[in-house]
């Protein structure tokens, strides 16, 4: 019974904060916060309950596979939970007092319970047309969280972010369309049982890849990533640029290709090599940059492009690497967006050219924490990663793509000092932080640091080789749908 509470929890918690509405106006904030503090709970019990009792389904209703809705959490759908509570849980911390300069907060609130409810859907749902359903719940919110400050520029990126994810959205919805012709069901378990019905499926390989490469900011569809997610309040660009693009995008392109359908050589070769230009293009373009968050927003492009090499690579140690960097980028870039909020908050300007250094010690320490991470500066998290996806090449035998890793991550470090040097310049001391902010800057560094511990063969095993498992014995997924009569 515990799969269900991963979208009712959020969805009523919006609920109630929009129905009490003014009344509710001071509190919102504080439910908001125990929502998410009680799905990071649950979502820690998962593993546990995988453990005991093997991956669990959940049919709505009482109805039986393929009949009813189905909800599913194996390991990689756990993987992807705890990932979403945490960053969310931070992020609603941080708004608690960021937020407060906005007169109507509930609906900053219920909007991202109606976020959290559309991301854990993605992640949680058994059929392909509920993943596209979860997803554009995600989405619906997202745009009015981009447009949440009200300004010209951010009604502009909302819309041409609200565009793009309808084209994608549209393409998706065609592969679903195919998918269904050619297997006559949308249960994914279903579909993964029946192997006849796989493989060679070109049209509907298209359409799934372009729909989701556009969520997870894959080059040459990536251009709107650096206009929409900045333009947000910085808790949400903390979710959108550390979350949403890996749990609409690589999440479902994981599950769809190496789980539901058979992998293909063609979908591999396309992620390596389309992954290998966005990690190019993202560095380049955020060396140029001088609005803080479009140069954090072109650096989630190229990291995103790390990990769909390392997906593309097809083998066990690639998607460890792949989930591994996944985890270490949400924690890092989740850092670096509160961080930028922070600065613009004292300085008055996303300009780096314009900043005097007017931060207090956490933002500046926290802001170097996470930037070295990505930039995959041991001992940090992000470098033993980084490292994993350029072993995962060599032991491919790709070494000239994992030599441009090795190059693209010193431009990311180049770019990262820059930063560093432009927005925190004469070290002054700014205003002091707020108790609830100061919190989530702190968990959140010292989480750049504590994901290197899971290197540490015990937790590896517990941890990454079980979500990994998932990916590569998809024949376990297939016999799910046995299970499910």
């Amino acid at each position: 019974m515990i799969a269900p509470y991963f979208v009712v929890i959020p969805l009523l918690t919006a609920f109630l904060i929009v129905i009490f509405g003014k009344k509710g106006e001071r509190i919102s904030g504080f439910v908001a916060l125990i929502a998410a503090f009680t799905l990071l709970v649950l979502s820690l019990m998962l593993f546990p309950v995988i453990d005991s009792e093997g991956t669990i389904v959940y049919e709505v209703s009482g109805w039986k596979i393929p009949y009813t809705i189905a909800l599913v959490i194996d390991y990689l759908s756990a993987f992807f939970v705890i990932m979403i509570s945490l960053i969310a849980a931070l992020s609603i911390m941080f708004s608690l007092k960021y937020m407060k300069k906005f007169t109507v907060n509930r609906g900053y609130y219920a909007l991202f319970m109606l976020l959290l409810a559309g991301l854990y859907g993605v992640a949680i749902t058994g059929d392909l047309f509920n993943l596209f359903v979860f997803m554009e719940i995600a989405l619906i919110a997202t745009y009015a969280l981009v447009a949440f400050q009200g300004e010209a520029e951010h009604y502009e990126a909302a819309f041409k972010y609200a565009i793009m994810g309808a084209i994608s959205s549209t393409l998706i919805l065609f592969g679903i369309g195919s998918a269904y012709s050619l297997t006559s069901t949308l249960t994914m378990m279903q579909i993964s049982s029946n192997a006849a019905t796989t493989g060679g499926i070109y049209l509907l390989s298209a359409f799934f890849l372009a729909g989701f490469g556009l969520k997870a900011a894959m080059f040459p569809l990536h251009s709107w990533l650096p206009d929409a997610h900045p333009s947000a309040p910085s808790p949400v660009s903390a979710m959108l640029s550390g979350v949403l693009i890996k749990v609409l995008g690589a999440y479902a392109i994981i599950r769809v290709f190496y789980i539901v359908f058979e992998p293909s050589a063609i979908v591999n070769e396309a992620l390596v090599v389309l992954g290998t230009i966005s990690m190019i293009v993202g560095a380049i373009m955020a060396i140029g940059q001088k609005d803080i968050k479009r140069m954090l927003g072109f650096s989630s492009v190229s990291q995103m492009g790390y990990i769909l090499f390392a997906i593309g690579l097809a083998t066990p140690l690639g998607f460890l690497a792949a989930l591994f960097h996944m985890i270490n980028h949400a924690i890092s870039k989740g850092l670096l967006f509160l961080d930028s909020g922070v600065v613009e908050e004292n300085e008055g300007t996303r300009n780096m050219e314009e900043m005097q250094g007017l931060s207090d010690s956490v933002t500046r320490t926290s802001t170097l924490m996470g930037a070295l991470s990505i930039a995959g500066i041991p001992p940090f998290g992000g470098f033993f990663s980084k490292l994993l996806i350029i072993v995962a090449a060599i032991a491919s035998g790709r070494l000239v793509y994992g030599l441009i890793g090795l190059v693209v991550g010193v431009m990311t470090l180049g770019y990262y000092l820059g930063m560093l040097r432009r927005t925190f310049r004469e070290k002054k001391t700014g205003s002091r932080l707020a108790f609830s902010i100061k919190v989530s800057l702190v968990i959140l560094a010292c989480l750049t640091l504590a994901t290197a511990l899971l290197m540490i063969p015990a937790l590896k095993e517990g941890f990454l080789d079980k979500a990994v498992e998932s990916i590569t014995n998809r024949e376990a997924y297939g016999l799910l749908f046995g299970a499910g009569d």
